[in-house]
Formats: structure tokens, sequence, C-alpha cells
């Protein structure tokens, strides 16, 4: 049989659909260049031209998730009122929710992230990027000084809890998403003073 030949973004795509599919089936320690070309049936090769290490595919699966959340955030920013109930209700409904589309495997991934330096200083990026986004978000309801360092860290500190619990089933997705939006509401109210 003959294999499909795809374009570099394509193969891309497949890569990383391969790479989290891998993941869920056998864990991120499971996760080898090596491995994934056999998952994904192309040699060796191949891989390396899109990943030149395992931190980079790791990297790469993490960058992917991120874009997803960031993209979810803003599909449920233009539907949600522009309140702060609607705002709150946005951010802690698109990041339940992204947690909840992607399943267990992130928490493999975000393991092997805090692994090493520079896979650390890649997640804490997209932290600090994506708690702008939602600082600017809320700013409309806060005081002059907006939502402050310490209670965005503890908004996604308990959004990270929250959804981690959702995707384990301790909790079901409505109650991780109603308790983090009164959270975010509740902190955020307290800024305006």
């Amino acid at each position: 049989m003959a294999r499909t030949r795809l374009s570099r973004a394509d193969r891309y795509d497949q890569l990383i659909d391969v790479s989290w599919a891998l993941v869920r089936a056998e864990g991120a320690d499971a996760l080898t260049l090596g491995h994934l070309a056999e998952r994904a049936g192309v040699a060796k090769p191949v891989v390396y031209s899109h990943f030149a290490s395992r931190p980079a595919l790791l990297a790469a699966l993490f960058k992917e998730f991120d874009d997803r959340q960031t993209t979810m955030l803003e599909e449920y920013l233009d539907a949600a009122d522009a309140t702060l109930d609607g705002r709150a209700s946005a951010i802690a409904n698109s990041y339940v929710g992204c947690a909840l589309a992607q399943g267990r495997e992130l928490t493999g991934v975000l393991a092997a992230l805090e692994g090493s330096p520079e896979l650390e200083q890649v997640k804490r990026d997209a932290d600090q990027a994506y708690s702008g986004r939602c600082r600017e978000i809320l700013a409309p309801f806060t005081g002059p000084a907006g939502v402050s360092v310490p209670s965005i860290t503890a908004i996604f500190g308990a959004a990270e809890a929250l959804s981690h619990a959702a995707v384990t089933g301790t909790l079901t997705a409505d109650q991780a998403r109603s308790e983090l939006t009164e959270m975010i509401t509740a902190i955020v109210g307290r800024a305006r003073t």
C-alpha cells in the first residue's frame, strides 16, 4: 500500500494528533520521537524534521493546547454579556471546557514540562500571556489598579485545580465552571475598592 504524501503543515498536524493519542493511550513517558514515528507510520527523519527533540515535541503539544485555549476564550467572550458575570463565565467556561476537551493526557504533558527549565519557561510564558489577556478582560470591572498579580494567580490556581477535578470526575463540569465563575467575580469585586 502506497503512503499518502502530506504537505509539511498537514504532516505536522498529523504528528501532533498522533502524539496526543499516544499520550492518551500510553502516558507521556511513552512519548518519544521514535515511538511517534512508528505510531504515525513515518520514518524517524520525518519526525526529527518537525521536532528536534522530545522537549521540542512536548513544547509543541503544549503550544497547540494553549492556542486552542486562547481561541476558545475568544469564542466564549464573543458570545458573553459585557458584564462582570458574563466575562467571568466566559473565562471559566473556556478554561474548564478546554481542559475537558483535552482530557487526562494534559496532566502528563504538563508534568513533563515542569521537568526541565526550558520547558517550564514555555509554560510560564504561555501562562503569563493568558493571565494578561484575562486581566485585560476583567479591567473594566476593577479599580484603577486592576486585578493584581496575586489575585490573578489565585484565580488560575483555582482554575487549574477545578479543571483537574472535572477531568477526573471529582466534580461535574458545571460545578467546576460555576465555582470558578463565582471565584472570579468575588476576586474582581474585591479589586474595585
